[in-house]
C-alpha cells in the first residue's frame, strides 16, 4: 500500500486568514490614503488677479506727527511723491497726486507715539495717470507664457510640491504693467503632479503641447533661485537663472544676498522684478517669441480668420477628394459671383483612448492626432503607459468625420458613444 506521509507544521508557523484580512485591509486603506496626500493638502498658492495700473513698492519712509494718525497721514503722503518721483512723474500739486492713488499697499510699518516707520507700496490708476506719464497708449504684450518657478535649496528642487517662499513671490506679485503675459500656475489639485521639476528638462514636443494645452499659452519660462544658506539663521545667497522655452535655453542670471530669513520674502519680490525686467527686455528684442516647433492651436485666432481658413480647407477637400461636394462662395460684396459665404464647422470635444504600450508610442499618438486636419487642439485626460490613454480632442467636425480622418491616416479606430478607440 502506497502511503502519503503529511508535513505538519508548529501551531505557532500556521498560516491564518483570520488575522491576515485586517492586515490587507489596513494596507489597502494607507495606500488610498498615500496616493490621495500626493494630491490633497495645501499645496498651491493662487496668483493674485492682475490689473493694468501702475505699482510702485518698497517705499520707505520715516515721520513724525503730532500723535499716530497724523504720522501716518504724513507717511502716506511722503510715500506718494516718492513714488510719483520715482516713475518721473512731472510736478504736480498734492491734492492732484492723491486723486491718482487708487491703492496704498502696507508692506510692513512701525507706529509709535508720534512716529511711523514704514515701506510701502503705492498703485496709480493708468487710466488718470497715463496721460501724464505718456503711457495712456495701448501696449503690445506677448504670447501667454506658462511660468514655473524652481526652487533649489537642501540638495532638492521643488516648484508645486508644497507652499515655498518662491512660488509665493511670484503668485503675489502684481504683472499688470508688464508687456509679458505670464501664465501662473496654482499648483492645487493635480497641478503638483503634472508641473514639476522633471517636466522642465522634457524635450518631447508632444508633451510640451499637451501641457501648454491645458494652460492655454504659447511657450514656458523657467526662473530659478538657487538659495545657499550660511548657516540656520544666518544669511542666505540666492543664484538667480532665468530659462525659457521647451529645451531650457539659458537667458541671464544675476546674484542677490538676504541677512537673515526675515529678510527672503523682500529679496524674493525683488528677485521677481529683476526676473520681469530681464524678459521684458528678451521680449523686447526678440529673443523671447514662441517657439516654432510648438503648436498654437491653443490660441485663441479670431472668428473672421478661423472661418477663412476653414473655408480654405473646405475648398481644396471638394477639389481633390469630392467633386460633388458644393463649391466654395465668395460673400456677394467681394466683387465675385458668390451666394453665401462658407461657415466655419462646429468645434466638438470627442473623447480618444489610445492604446499606449510604452513612451514613444504616447508620443507618437500625440503627435499624430495634432497632424490630423480639423484637429483644434487636444490635451490628455489620462496616461497610462503600457495602457490605454485617453485624451480629449477639440475637432471641427463630427465623432464620424474624425474616425474617417484617422483611418485615412493608418489608425484602426472602433466607433462608440460620442468616444473613439485607436490603436496602430
Amino acid at each position: 500500500m502506497l502511503t502519503i506521509a503529511r508535513h505538519s507544521f508548529p501551531q505557532s508557523q500556521r498560516f491564518s486568514w483570520r488575522f491576515a484580512a485586517p492586515v490587507l485591509l489596513v494596507l489597502a486603506v494607507l495606500g488610498a490614503a498615500s496616493l490621495w496626500a500626493q494630491v490633497a493638502g495645501e499645496r498651491g498658492i493662487a496668483p493674485v488677479a492682475s490689473s493694468t495700473d501702475i505699482e510702485v513698492s518698497g517705499i520707505e519712509v520715516n515721520v513724525t506727527g503730532d500723535n499716530p494718525q497724523d504720522a501716518r497721514e504724513k507717511g502716506w503722503l511722503e510715500a506718494q511723491r516718492l513714488a510719483w518721483a520715482r516713475i518721473d512723474g512731472p510736478s504736480i500739486p498734492d491734492s492732484r497726486l492723491q486723486s491718482l492713488v487708487s491703492a496704498i499697499v502696507v508692506e510692513e510699518e512701525r507706529l509709535g507715539p508720534r512716529r511711523y516707520i514704514a515701506r510701502l507700496g503705492i498703485i496709480f490708476d493708468r487710466s488718470r495717470a497715463g496721460a501724464l506719464l505718456g503711457a495712456g497708449g495701448a501696449r503690445t504684450r506677448s504670447a501667454p507664457m506658462l511660468t514655473l518657478p524652481v526652487m533649489l535649496t537642501g540638495g532638492s528642487a521643488t516648484m508645486f510640491e508644497y507652499r515655498n517662499p518662491w512660488q509665493r513671490a511670484w503668485a503675489e506679485y502684481q504683472f499688470g504693467s508688464s508687456t509679458v503675459d505670464y501664465v501662473r500656475p496654482s499648483g492645487a489639485g493635480g497641478e503638483s503632479l503634472l508641473l514639476t521639476f522633471g517636466q522642465t528638462g522634457r524635450r518631447s514636443r508632444a508633451w510640451w503641447n499637451s501641457v501648454l494645452d491645458q494652460f492655454g499659452a504659447a511657450d514656458v519660462l523657467v526662473p530659478v533661485a538657487r538659495l545657499e544658506h550660511a548657516w540656520p539663521g544666518g544669511p542666505i545667497t540666492g543664484h538667480f537663472t532665468a530659462r525659457y522655452g521647451p529645451d531650457n535655453r539659458f537667458l541671464a542670471q544675476f546674484t542677490m544676498r538676504a541677512d537673515g530669513p526675515a529678510q527672503l520674502p523682500d529679496m524674493l519680490r525683488r528677485a521677481v522684478a529683476r526676473f520681469d525686467e530681464l524678459f521684458q527686455r528678451a521680449l523686447a528684442d526678440g529673443t523671447l517669441r514662441p517657439d516654432p516647433t510648438l503648436t498654437l492651436d491653443n490660441i485663441e485666432i479670431s472668428p473672421e480668420i478661423r472661418a477663412l481658413i476653414e473655408a480654405g480647407r473646405a475648398a481644396e477637400v471638394s477639389a481633390t477628394e469630392d467633386p460633388t461636394r458644393p463649391q466654395l462662395t465668395l460673400p456677394a460684396d467681394s466683387g465675385q459671383a458668390g451666394t453665401q459665404p462658407v461657415q466655419a464647422p462646429t468645434v466638438s470635444a470627442i473623447i480618444v483612448q489610445a492604446a499606449t504600450p510604452d513612451a514613444r508610442s504616447f508620443d507618437a499618438t500625440l503627435t499624430g492626432l495634432r497632424s490630423i486636419g480639423g484637429v483644434r487642439g487636444l490635451s490628455v485626460s489620462s496616461t497610462a503607459i503600457g495602457g490605454t490613454s485617453v485624451v480629449q480632442v477639440n475637432y471641427a467636425g463630427s465623432l464620424q468625420d474624425l474616425a474617417a480622418a484617422l483611418r485615412a491616416a493608418g489608425w484602426q479606430v472602433t466607433v462608440g458613444n460620442n468616444a473613439l478607440a485607436i490603436s496602430r
